[in-house]
């Protein structure tokens, strides 16, 4: 366990010891904060007239979509490339171990990231008329999905960068399997003509879920649906990294 703090420190600390933890912090924060509050669109909450963040919980998981793998491609890639990955291993450290730390690496960067976002929150509830006439319930649970969608582009990060030495091609591998998860059963579902069919098929993917618990609804269905996603791309990078 003390291993595992340790690389999970480690890793943490790597993200800000370059310029990646700063940036991928700095650019969703600036692009976030510009177009809910100063680019005119339905993304504005000025605009809207509304005390809602929707525009936010629209807009992150397309933001994350990219800049999630740009943290975790370096995660195994780098290790790869640098034949430090193998020096691990000799390490009093299980692969189970080695795999969780980097993911919890990531995952503290993405709370990182979201923290600061709990100001807009403050804003809009200050900005309704009356004061906190706001859907509290629905922020939380698109919060808390917001979060848990993240969790699922990291574990696919953190598989996509044990698949190759090759960061450019693990964030490649990691923003198309990420796609995927996120709206690509809904593009398949939509060629279904079914519409059992087109429901099997959608609730395949993350946007699926995701939008049932922006409703402020958290369905243990939903929470299932995500925690399987990532035990799964978790266990596959563990057999990865085992295989190598």
């Amino acid at each position: 366990m003390n291993s595992m703090v340790v690389l999970l420190k480690k890793e943490f600390a790597n993200f800000f010891s370059s310029a990646i933890g700063y940036l991928v912090v700095g650019v969703f924060l600036t692009l976030t904060g510009l177009f809910l509050w100063v680019f005119p669109g339905n993304y504005n909450i000025l605009d809207s007239g509304y005390a809602q963040l929707d525009g936010l919980f629209s807009l992150a998981p397309w933001l994350y979509l990219f800049l999630i793998p740009a943290i975790t491609m370096r995660l195994f890639a780098e290790e790869k490339r640098s034949g430090t990955l193998e020096l691990l291993f000799t390490r009093p450290i299980t692969k189970w171990n080695i795999v969780l730390s980097k993911y919890l690496a990531g995952m503290l960067l993405v709370v990182v990231s979201l923290l600061p976002t709990v100001v807009y929150f403050i804003s809009v509830y200050y900005m309704a008329d009356p004061i906190g006439n706001i859907d509290v319930g629905g922020f939380w649970g698109s919060y808390i999905g917001l979060f848990l969608l993240a969790s699922v582009y990291v574990a696919i990060g953190l598989f996509a960068s044990s698949l190759s030495d090759n960061q450019i091609t693990a964030f490649v591998w990691a923003v198309t399997l990420s796609f995927v998860f996120y709206f690509g059963f809904d593009l398949l579902a939509s060629l279904s003509l079914s519409g059992a069919r087109q429901m099997a098929i959608a609730s395949l993917g993350i946007n699926n879920h995701y939008t049932a618990m922006s409703r402020g609804v958290i369905d243990s269905r939903d929470v299932t649906y995500f925690l399987s996603v990532i035990g799964l791309f978790l266990l596959a990078t563990r057999w990865r990294i085992r295989a190598k």
